[in-house]
């Protein structure tokens, strides 16, 4: 590809190393926290200070997680993204600037596994750099390590491949996760908080990540992504996975009117209308 040197098989992570971690931020200062309390947390870490640089030394030794900045000279990290995954998946986190949020949420619908917002905790990235590597790294799930199916979706946990009708579905990290996750759990509904939790493994975190990933998923996964007949939403609950046609005279109109949080990143469940007594002042 134009500009980015062929990947080579990934380097040994160095002896005692927890793995791998390429760092990508233009910003001096940021870059150095960052790396100092990786390497305190046991990572080998390499550098990058734009977007060819970074390309070139994930090539030269293929890492384990980017941790990348959104706003690089040169080239963006949306592009730094798209081009690595091409040559396969790799978990990235990526840095966003505050109230940026829909750079945030096309952060996710490039491929990002997660993001991290600025000012953050060097600590709070470190669990986040943990969280995503373990996820990566697993492949027998907890619960689990036979082959899942159903809805003309087959998914094989220990080789970490998806299909659907037979053609295979080109899923990041969190996607596999999240679908394997539902598949496991075929006909029960789960709030995004839920599956923040079972999926995820974070007892914090922005709700509207769970959002843009069922979206993605939808969007490889259904026939036809705007009227879902797998993911459904359930409407002031959640998410749930239907492996069933839906049959003669069954409602439809939760998942039509689950299209505004696909637009808008809302929790379904928080659109229930609150009608306060009567009498009562709203709040």
């Amino acid at each position: 590809m134009e500009n980015t040197p062929p990947v080579r098989h990934p380097a040994p992570t160095p002896q005692g190393a927890r793995g791998r971690v390429l760092v990508v931020d233009d910003d001096p200062t940021v870059a150095e926290v960052v790396v100092g309390y990786l390497h305190r947390a046991g990572y080998a870490v390499e550098q990058a200070d734009d977007g060819p640089a970074a390309l070139t030394r994930f090539a030269a030794h293929r890492p384990d997680l980017v941790v990348l900045d959104l706003m690089l000279p040169a080239m963006d990290g949306f592009e730094v993204c798209r081009r690595m995954r091409e040559h396969g998946p790799v978990p990235v986190i990526m840095l966003t600037a505050r109230g940026d949020e829909e750079d945030r949420i096309l952060g996710l619908e490039t491929g990002a596994d997660d993001y991290v917002t600025k000012p953050f905790s060097p600590r709070e990235l470190v669990l986040r750099v943990d969280s995503v590597l373990r996820r990566a790294r697993a492949a027998i799930p907890v619960d689990g390590a036979g082959p899942l199916s159903g809805g003309g979706l087959s998914l094989d946990p220990t080789a970490r491949q998806a299909y659907r009708d037979g053609r295979g579905l080109a899923l990041t990290v969190r996607e596999f996760d999240l679908l394997a996750f539902l598949l496991r759990h075929p006909g029960k509904a789960f709030g995004r908080e839920e599956l923040m939790r079972e999926v995820w493994g974070w007892d914090f975190g922005d709700l509207s990540t769970v959002t843009v990933h069922i979206r993605r998923l939808r969007g490889k996964v259904e026939t036809d992504p705007a009227r879902p007949r797998l993911i459904r939403t359930v409407w002031g609950v959640g998410y749930r996975l239907d492996l069933e046609e839906e049959g003669p005279g069954t409602p439809a109109d939760a998942d039509r009117a689950g299209a505004g949080d696909r637009r808008d990143g809302a929790d379904p469940a928080a659109a229930v209308p609150v009608v306060p007594p009567t009498g009562g002042r709203s709040r």
